[in-house]
């Protein structure tokens, strides 16, 4: 009776949880009879140890596919990116520049590859563009998807290398019976940023098994930056006058329309067909007119299924999975710019040149050019990218009771991405210099003259994953506390994958940087077990303690073996209180792209007084001396369901992760601020991180540096999840509230030299924003034949990272809270045809602009940059 009662307690809060369900383990299917002799064991994420009751030692939040629908997401990234565990950078579709058309979930701000995702419990594919490392969420349905477990603690001894911040375990439907079509369409209260989708799922179960089939397809358009009042031009800042006061202006690149000439005593623009004197207010260019703010997509998924009963105690079972994705990103007309000095060499002293220059320059100066291409048009961004997926298995039971399973895991990612519009400097350097090109004649940049140096670039890339494992579980041996459980596996895991840039690229022949292919590949052996030890049970404070130990041996072709290992217990004080807690070291060992990614170049946004330039040039790339990344995690928490108030559970739980040996980046505004001074001149140039970085300023005022991958100092972070879930009867409905808050009390990153750097309540201008406080509450009432459900989201105010220690030089060097509301609700018009909507960001909230921002004055990572968005769908199920 003790077990049934707590998977009792365990159900219940599993179904009034919903979306913001956290830090409690939760049966996730059970089966029992009449009599309750016969409790089904399954495992839960976090373990591979089957169970009854499912309460293990580590937090995990459940999102249903109820909770998904119910907020209007057609992706699942639009789900998990408004958990409040979630920070940092997660790519989406707000974000413009540098997507690629990705989308990833970053839990704890610490990195999207080192959040391990799951499919039914094994890796999915790594994917996306070029050599993919983490997972494109788009690969995953959302028509298929049973429910999400989130697993917010390291579990490296269970699943391997990534899982460091936490699980994301996508379980999508396996016993489905019957047909469902479901269309759902949304669009912004400004009329873009429209989406459609359509899906259809058919399963049937027979004597022997069961088959489900999916199939999804999905249209989002896009909406420009020019459609919104806070990113129709990127903001620029001046500097304070005498009394401190800072002005706001609306500023651009300083690779201006019409040519922007920096000679010994003038800079000149030609803005509008005449030169004249460069005015940054005026002759600046705007480039967020021409870029999106909501990127376009078009993606298709289809999903298969299956079990067969081989024998009485065996089974076969099969999971198939096909995506493919057309995304759009459009950037500004490309900026060019001439790495060495051209000489001016006008006609009226003997040479070619055009002497419209002559009032400013004189004959044989050496001059900069940089020039915005308008008359090519924008940077036109495409990708088609196909992932397949699948998996092949036998699974059954031992007489004993045992059970086990083989299973082979196959999957690989190819992209194609192309970019239009994109000049070769190369050839119009060579035609300079033979004199057969004009760069300082306005017609020389138009028609036919520029027609021969405008190419389109051809990049491909891709990715594959095979992997073999087995496993083994079941119960050992009857202890007085009740039977000790275990599970052991193999897993025989190769990854490779590969970038080719464009060839001009690769050659270093166009506008920017060389950028350098990336292959290569690794394989690993691993084995791993884990037991579920019943220490005491039913004395007095002491209805049940349990002590759980897991541990993974793995080599490494790249860089050998090592182990890892974790610890939990968990403590039933009585049947409403559970008290937990875990220790654990975790790895990430350097992926394919990070070993042997090529060097190419990425242009960042960047505040310092030594440039007007909001744009700085850092050379990134991969480092084959990397080693893994180890962590030292720690979980405490307490999960309370009161007897006395029927429906109500709450769950607190702390965590402490402590990286060693990270691999990282630092963030490029520290760079910059460490390595030169308010003048541009070279300091610290006796440290580690400057010596590095070979930071310079280019002839055009660019700043430009290395920031490739290292594994530099150390990355420590800890805070608080709490979750409090309420089912009640009132008025004649069905009541559910959830509220889910978490709380970051450190976030550090130390830099080569051992300087930590602190990101707690700080937004950044390329990593997200840290905010000490997230919360989300939603409320859920819930008739017959409807339901409506309301939910804010809160996210702390902040402070720019760009603003530290110069605050009195920033017009915004914080930004405040931010709250949304968004409404949404059902109504079963028969027992077969649901109609549904909803309406997200209720008020129309704008993100905050703060100084040192990311894209579109904000940071997209963060905050919603559409506003009001309203969507209808309806759903047929027979």
């Amino acid at each position: 009776m003790h077990k049934n009662s707590l998977l009792a307690k365990s159900v219940r809060f599993a179904l009034i949880s919903g979306i913001t369900a956290a830090a409690l383990n939760v049966p996730l299917s059970f089966a029992a009879d009449e009599a309750g002799a016969k409790v089904e064991r399954i495992a839960v994420t976090g373990s591979r140890i089957k169970r009854a009751d499912m309460e293990t030692a580590s937090p995990v939040s459940v999102i249903d596919a109820s909770a998904i629908i119910s907020s209007g997401a057609i992706s699942v990234d639009e789900v998990l990116q408004k958990m409040t565990s979630a920070g940092g950078a997660m790519t989406n579709a707000g974000i413009n520049n540098g997507s690629g058309g990705n989308t990833r979930i970053n839990l704890r701000g610490l990195g999207t590859n080192r959040t391990l995702v799951l499919v039914n419990g094994r890796r999915m594919i790594a994917s996306g563009t070029g050599a993919a490392s983490s997972v494109d969420l788009n690969t995953i349905p959302v028509s298929m998807i049973q429910r999400v477990e989130v697993l917010k603690d390291g579990a490296s001894a269970i699943y391997g290398t990534d899982a460091i911040a936490g699980v994301v375990n996508v379980i999508l439907k396996r016993d489905f019976e019957g047909f469902e079509v479901n269309v759902q369409t949304g669009i912004s209260a400004e009329g873009d940023a429209d989406e459609t989708t359509i899906d259809m799922t058919l399963g049937n179960t027979f004597d022997k098994g069961n088959l489900v089939f999916g199939a999804q397809y999905t249209k989002r358009g896009e909406a420009s930056q020019a459609d919104r009042g806070f990113s129709d031009c990127p903001v620029t800042e001046t500097k304070p006058d005498a009394n401190g006061k800072i002005s706001l202006y609306c500023g651009g690149s300083g690779y201006s329309q019409g040519g922007h000439i920096w000679g010994d005593t003038a800079s000149l623009s030609g803005l509008g067909g005449t030169y004249h004197e460069y005015v940054t207010a005026n002759d600046a260019y705007n480039y967020a007119k021409d870029s999106y703010l909501f990127t376009p997509m078009d993606r298709l998924n289809l999903t298969v299924a299956g079990t067969y009963e081989l024998t009485e105690n065996t089974r076969f079972f099969t999971e198939a999975m096909y995506s493919k994705r057309w995304s759009n990103q459009q950037m500004a007309p490309q900026p060019i710019w001439n790495n060495d000095a051209w000489v001016y060499n006008p006609i009226s002293a003997g040479g070619w040149m055009t002497d419209e220059l002559l009032p400013w320059i004189k004959p044989g100066e050496e001059l900069a050019y940089g020039r915005r291409m308008v008359e090519s048009g924008t940077r036109d961004f495409n990708q088609v990218v196909d992932t397949v997926r699948i998996v092949v298995g036998v699974e059954g039971e031992f007489e004993n009771g045992w059970s086990w399973d083989a299973s082979y895991n196959k999957g690989r990612n190819d992209s194609v991405d192309t970019l239009a519009n994109l000049h070769n400097l190369g050839s119009i350097n060579a035609a300079v210099l033979e004199g057969t090109f004009d760069p300082f004649l306005q017609s020389s940049w138009q028609g036919e003259s520029i027609a021969p140096f405008i190419y389109t670039e051809v990049n491909s890339g891709g990715s594959e994953l095979d992997i073999v494992a087995a496993t083994l579980s079941g119960d050992i041996v009857e202890l007085p506390a009740g039977m000790m459980g275990f599970a052991a596996g193999y897993e025989n895991r190769k990854e490779a994958a590969k970038f080719t840039p464009d060839s001009l690229t690769a050659q270093g022949l166009a506008n920017d940087p060389r950028v350098e292919p990336t292959s290569g590949d690794f394989s690993v052996n691993e084995v791993y077990a884990e037991l579920a030890i019943p220490l005491l049970s039913n004395i007095p404070l002491v209805q049940q303690l349990d002590l759980s130990a897991a541990m993974r041996y793995f080599d490494y072709s790249t860089f050998g073996d090592d182990t890892t290992w974790k610890l939990g217990l968990t403590w039933r004080v009585y049947d409403d209180l559970m008290l937990r807690g875990g220790l654990s070291t975790a790895f990430r060992a350097p992926t394919v792209d990070e070993l042997y990614g090529g060097k190419s170049p990425s242009f960042e946004q960047i505040v310092h007084p030594a440039t007007e330039q909001d744009q700085a040039e850092v050379t990134v790339g991969g480092n084959p001396l990397l080693t893994p990344e180890e962590a030292d995690i720690t979980t405490v928490g307490l999960v309370y369901s009161p007897s006395f108030v029927e429906g109500l559970s709450m769950t607190v739980d702390y965590y402490d992760i402590e990286i060693s040996n990270t691999i990282t980046s630092v963030d490029n505004n520290y760079i910059a601020n460490q390595c030169l001074d308010a003048t541009g001149n070279l300091i610290n140039t006796g440290t580690a991180l400057c010596q590095s970085s070979n930071i310079q300023i280019d002839n055009s005022g660019r700043i430009k540096f290395d920031n490739g991958l290292q594994n530099i100092g150390a990355t420590n972070t800890s805070g608080y999840d709490i979750n409090v879930a309420y089912a009640f009867d009132a008025l004649g409905l069905d009541w559910k509230v959830g509220w889910d808050t978490s709380i970051l009390t450190n976030y550090e990153e130390f830099d080569p030299d051992g300087v930590a750097v602190d990101y707690r309540g700080y937004i950044t201008g390329g990593a997200g924003a840290y905010a000490k406080l997230k919360s989300n509450i939603n409320l859920t009432a819930t008739a017959d034949d409807w339901s409506f459900t309301y939910e804010a989201r809160y996210i702390d105010g902040m402070d720019s990272f760009a603003c530290i220690g110069k605050e009195s030089k920033c017009y915004a060097p914080s930004v405040g809270s931010v709250v949304y509301h968004d409404l949404s609700g059902s109504y079963d018009l028969t027992n077969n045809i649901r109609l549904s909507g909803g309406i997200n960001n209720l008020f129309d909230k704008e993100p905050p602009y703060y100084t040192g921002n990311n894209d579109s004055n904000t940071d997209p990572y963060t905050y919603d940059v559409l506003g009001r968005y309203f969507f209808v769908r309806a759903s047929m199920k027979f």
